[in-house]
């Protein structure tokens, strides 16, 4: 099982200066790389389906893989010597970076789908860089041994639990300081507890005028932090509008809003997580519908679909739930809305209609109320064993990055 911690770093002004000094260098390698790739890309393909019987062939050359581009960082040491101040594992991980993007675009990812062209980075768009392999021992108290950078203070706001391994270490740089991502990893996997209480299931119905709704009848209130914080955010986006570009007076606007988006961020990120508590803690098992947030998040209720942010509530769900040994467990959405939780049969409404009213067996109630029953009813046909399969498969990774 791989999980993830963040912590703040505290580094010195001088290892603040070295960190900027890496992330500018790295980028520019990342941009290199990437234009190599671009250049055996235009120059071995065809426009058409067809080409003509006279034609310019240019002079054709293997692909650069992972291997070959990781095969020139020797000679970019000898060409560029200040290179030689990067960790060299740091330095291949740019390499495996420009590999992933350039194979999400050309050949897609497990499903087939393919993401758009990969774009050069700028100086303040390159703000991560990760050590593949840390050494048992790297923390010491609340200092942590980086190579080539030293020993930097970090605040540890909670202890790494016991027999958990450091894989990996990440510096990113963030709008209000540096941070410090380590992955753990524990060899033992979580096992679903054998007394799960089947009986203990609730179904959850997400939604714009209520976060969600049990099948219980609790709701729990939107906090809507993004529209809360448009006016303030619209002030420091005029603020940032009217300075001149390249100035720094633009870029402390720019940080500043940075800061405010961020800020916006953490607070709903902290909602999700209490939610999800919430609800972990007083069921067993959890079931929800499989949304498909990307195309919601196209239609015109986009602002409030993101700023609800459903994926990232499910996600953290789901993984909550597998470290503690508990179910979430995905149903079909289809006509959740529209069929009756007490009878069955399809009593159509327009997404205005807020209640639900079946004419055949007289049940009357709030529409996601109605909704959040036929959720765990689905869920509730499921063996608990099946509902186990089915969370093995749609398992996104015990990763959750708090």
């Amino acid at each position: 099982m791989r999980i993830a911690y963040q912590y703040r770093l505290k580094p010195t002004k001088q290892q603040r200066d070295k960190i900027d000094h890496w992330l500018s260098m790295l980028c520019s390698q990342y941009n290199y790389l990437l234009a190599d790739r671009f250049s055996w890309y235009e120059q071995n393909r065809c426009p058409r389906n067809a080409c003509p019987l006279v034609c310019h062939l240019p002079e054709l050359r293997d692909s650069p893989d992972y291997y070959s581009q990781k095969k020139t960082l020797p000679n970019l040491k000898k060409t560029h010597p200040w290179y030689k101040d990067i960790h060299s594992q740091v330095l291949q991980d740019v390499v495996k970076r420009v590999k992933l993007a350039f194979d999400r675009f050309i050949k897609g990812d497990k499903n087939g789908n393919r993401s758009g062209r990969p774009r050069f980075k700028k100086k303040h768009r390159y703000r991560t860089f990760t050590y593949p392999q840390m050494k048992e021992g790297c923390l010491e108290g609340n200092l942590i041994n980086l190579p080539k950078i030293g020993k930097v203070k970090v605040i540890l706001h909670r202890p790494i639990p016991e027999g958990f391994k450091t894989k990996t270490a990440s510096i990113i740089k963030k709008c209000d300081g540096y941070y410090l991502v380590l992955s753990l990893e524990d060899e033992t996997v979580p096992e679903i507890k054998s007394d799960i209480n089947p009986d203990s299931i609730v179904g959850i119905d997400v939604g714009l005028k209520e976060f969600l709704t049990t099948s219980e009848g609790e709701t729990i209130e939107i906090p809507q932090y993004y529209r809360k914080s448009q006016k303030r955010l619209k002030v420091i986006q005029k603020r940032v509008s009217r300075r001149k570009k390249g100035g720094k007076n633009r870029l402390k606007a720019i940080k500043q809003l940075g800061r405010q988006h961020k800020k916006v961020a953490d607070k709903r990120k902290d909602f999700h997580f209490k939610s999800a508590n919430y609800l972990l803690s007083k069921y067993d098992v959890v079931a929800h519908e499989k949304l498909n947030v990307k195309a919601l998040a196209k239609s015109r209720l986009a602002k409030s679909v993101l700023d609800a942010g459903w994926s990232s509530f499910l996600t953290i769900l789901t993984s909550k739930a597998e470290n503690a040994g508990l179910l979430a467990v995905p149903v079909s959405a289809r006509d959740t809305s529209q069929n009756c939780s007490n009878c069955g049969k399809k009593v159509p409404k327009k997404l205005h209609i807020r209640w639900h009213d079946c004419r055949d067996c007289g049940c009357s109630l709030d529409r996601d109320h109605n909704a959040a029953i036929n959720i765990r009813n689905r869920a509730a046909g499921q063996s608990v064993l099946k509902a186990q399969r089915l969370l093995r498969d749609t398992r996104i990774g015990a990763c959750c990055l708090h």
